[in-house]
C-alpha cells in the first residue's frame, strides 16, 4: 500500500484475535515512532510495553473502575456483571503498550512535546497497519491513576501518560465516517 492508501483504510480496532503479535514485531512498530517530527530534537516519547502481570493488574483496576462508574440504583449484581465486562475487555487486547512523554521545559515545550509523542503514536499506528495489525489508542481514567503509573514505572512528576495502545490482529474492521473536507475546512482571504 501507499502512504496515502495506509492513511485512508486505517481503522480503530476494537475487537481483535486472540493470538499476540511477536515481540519482533511489536519492537519493529515501535521502532517508527521514533521517527516522528520533534521541536528541537527532544524525542520526548517513552513506550512501556505491558507484561501479563502487569495486564492482569490493569484489567482488575479496570473492572473496578467499571464498577464505581456505575449508576447509583444498579444492583450489585449488574454492578460485577459491568466490571467483568470491564476486566474481559482488558485482558482481550493482545498487546498494549503506554505510550508517555517527557514533560521537562516551559508550556510551550510541553505542549510541542505532546503533539510529537501522538506524531509518534500515529507513525506506530500506520507502521502497523501497513503489516496487518490493528490498534486502539485509549485514554480514560486508569491512564491517569498514580497506580498504574507505579505499576508500569513511570514517573508522574518527569511523565505523562499520553495514552494506552491497543495492539493485535484485527478480528473486525470497522467502516469509515468521515466529515467532508469542506466541512471542516476554512479559507481566508
Amino acid at each position: 500500500m501507499t502512504a496515502t492508501e495506509i492513511i485512508q483504510s486505517r481503522r480503530t480496532i476494537f475487537k481483535f484475535k486472540p493470538n499476540p503479535v511477536p515481540k519482533e514485531t511489536i519492537e519493529k512498530i515501535l521502532s517508527f515512532g521514533i521517527w516522528a517530527p520533534n521541536h528541537h530534537l527532544t524525542e520526548p516519547w517513552r513506550f512501556t510495553v505491558v507484561g501479563e502481570q502487569t495486564k492482569l493488574k490493569l484489567a482488575e483496576r479496570y473492572k473496578e473502575i467499571q464498577m464505581e462508574k456505575a449508576a447509583d440504583h444498579i444492583n450489585a449484581e449488574n454492578r460485577a456483571k459491568l466490571g467483568q465486562t470491564g476486566f474481559k475487555k482488558l485482558m482481550s487486547k493482545p498487546t498494549i503498550v503506554a505510550v508517555s512523554c517527557i514533560q521537562e521545559g516551559d508550556e510551550q515545550r510541553c505542549r510541542e512535546d505532546y503533539a510529537a509523542t501522538c506524531c509518534a503514536m500515529l507513525n506506530i499506528q500506520l507502521a502497523a497497519w501497513e503489516g496487518g495489525i490493528g490498534m486502539q489508542w485509549s485514554t480514560g481514567a486508569l491512564t491517569h491513576e498514580e497506580a498504574t503509573y507505579r505499576q508500569l514505572g513511570i514517573n508522574p512528576e518527569e511523565e505523562y501518560i499520553v495514552g494506552f495502545l491497543y495492539i493485535g490482529f484485527p478480528a473486525e474492521i470497522p467502516k469509515p465516517k468521515r466529515k467532508l473536507l469542506s466541512e471542516v475546512t476554512r479559507w481566508t482571504p
